[in-house]
C-alpha cells in the first residue's frame, strides 16, 4: 500500500480545506457575476407561472418604475433589481426589473399575483407607492401549518415572507377611509389559492408563486439591506445558508395601479369560463326530470381547483 509521510499530511489537509472553500464559494461567485440576461434565463427556467409582456408594455412599465422612484425621492446609485406590481384588477402582475441609473431598465420576468380586495371586514386595498425592504422589519419563514379553513396562508413550510412594514391602506369595507396594515409579499396555499393568482384575492398583501418566492430568496434579489447587515457581522437567521446572492441586489417594491378598463391578452384571467351546455331533453315517454344541477344559481366563474368546502372556495388567505 502507498505510504504517506506524516510530514506531508498537514499540507494535504490544507489543500483539501482550500479546495472545499473554493467549491463552497464558487456558486456565490457565479451568481454574483451573472448578467441581467443570465438572470432572465434563470427566471424562465425556475419560475413556473410566467407572463409574456410585449416589448411596448415592458418599456411602459420600465418608464413607470423610474417615474415612481423619482416621485418618491429615490435616487439609485448603482444597478439593482427591484419588483414592480400592477394592482389593477385587470392586470394583477409582478414584474422583476433590473435598473441601471440613470434610465436603463431591463425586464427579467413577470408573473401573476393577487393583491387586496374589498368587500369584507379587515380586507384592504394594497397601497401604491415605493416601499423599502430592510432589516427594520425582519422577514420570517412560513411554518406551513393549516388554518381553521384548511389553508396554508403563507404557503408551504420554509417559504420566505418579505416584510415591508406597517403601511396605510384603504379599507375595503364600511365607508372606506384608511387604516394601518402590514404589507408583505409572500407565497400562498399551493392547492387552493395559487391557481387564483392573477385576480384580486388577498387581505392587502401581495401573493406570488412559490417558484418566484424561491428565486427572490435564493438569489437575494431584494436583500441589499440584508447584505449590508451581513457585512457588518450581524447574524440573520432568515437567510438560507445555501443562497447564492446576486451582485446587484436591490431593496425596493413599487406598487402601481394602471386602472385599465380591459384585461390585456398577456395577463389572462385565471378563472376558466363556465362551458356552455345544451339543455337536456327527456324522452317524450319519460316522466323523469332531466339530470344536472339547477341553473341560474350563480354567475361567478368557477375556481380552477376543487374546493374542500364552500367556505374554502370563497376564502381569501387569512394571513394576507
Amino acid at each position: 500500500m502507498p505510504h504517506t509521510s506524516p510530514d506531508h499530511r498537514p499540507f494535504q489537509r490544507l489543500a483539501l480545506l482550500l479546495l472545499t472553500a473554493a467549491l463552497l464559494c464558487w456558486p456565490a461567485a457565479r451568481a454574483a457575476g451573472e448578467s441581467p440576461t443570465a438572470m432572465a434565463d434563470r427566471f424562465a427556467r425556475a419560475v413556473d407561472k410566467r407572463l409574456q409582456l410585449p416589448d411596448a408594455e415592458a418599456r411602459r412599465y420600465g418608464e413607470l418604475a423610474l417615474q415612481m422612484l423619482h416621485s418618491a425621492g429615490v435616487t439609485l446609485e448603482r444597478p439593482q433589481y427591484l419588483v414592480l406590481v400592477d394592482r389593477s384588477p385587470q392586470v394583477q402582475a409582478l414584474l422583476l426589473l433590473w435598473v441601471a441609473p440613470p434610465a436603463r431598465v431591463v425586464l427579467i420576468g413577470a408573473s401573476p399575483v393577487s393583491t387586496g380586495r374589498g368587500g369584507e371586514y379587515d380586507y384592504f386595498e394594497t397601497p401604491t407607492g415605493v416601499f423599502d425592504h430592510n432589516t427594520l422589519n425582519p422577514d420570517f419563514r412560513a411554518e406551513g401549518t393549516f388554518n381553521e379553513h384548511g389553508i396554508r396562508g403563507f404557503g408551504v413550510q420554509g417559504m420566505r415572507v418579505f416584510d415591508f412594514g406597517w403601511q396605510q391602506g384603504r379599507r375595503g369595507w364600511g365607508n372606506g377611509g384608511t387604516s394601518t396594515m402590514r404589507l408583505m409579499l409572500h407565497a400562498t396555499d399551493p392547492e387552493f389559492l395559487e391557481p387564483k393568482l392573477g385576480s384580486v384575492q388577498s387581505k392587502g398583501c401581495i401573493r406570488i408563486p412559490a417558484s418566484l418566492n424561491r428565486l427572490l430568496d435564493q438569489h437575494g434579489l431584494l436583500d441589499a439591506d440584508y447584505e449590508d447587515a451581513l457585512a457588518e457581522g450581524r447574524h440573520l437567521w432568515v437567510l438560507s445558508p445555501q443562497r447564492t446572492p446576486a451582485a446587484d441586489a436591490g431593496r425596493y417594491l413599487i406598487v402601481v395601479d394602471t386602472q385599465r378598463a380591459k384585461r390585456p391578452a398577456w395577463s389572462p384571467n385565471p378563472f376558466k369560463p363556465r362551458p356552455k351546455r345544451k339543455p337536456a331533453t327527456a324522452p317524450a315517454s319519460s316522466s323523469l326530470a332531466p339530470s344536472g344541477a339547477p341553473q341560474g344559481t350563480s354567475t361567478a366563474a368557477p375556481s380552477m381547483v376543487p374546493a374542500r368546502s364552500a367556505a374554502t372556495a370563497s376564502l381569501a388567505c387569512a394571513n394576507g
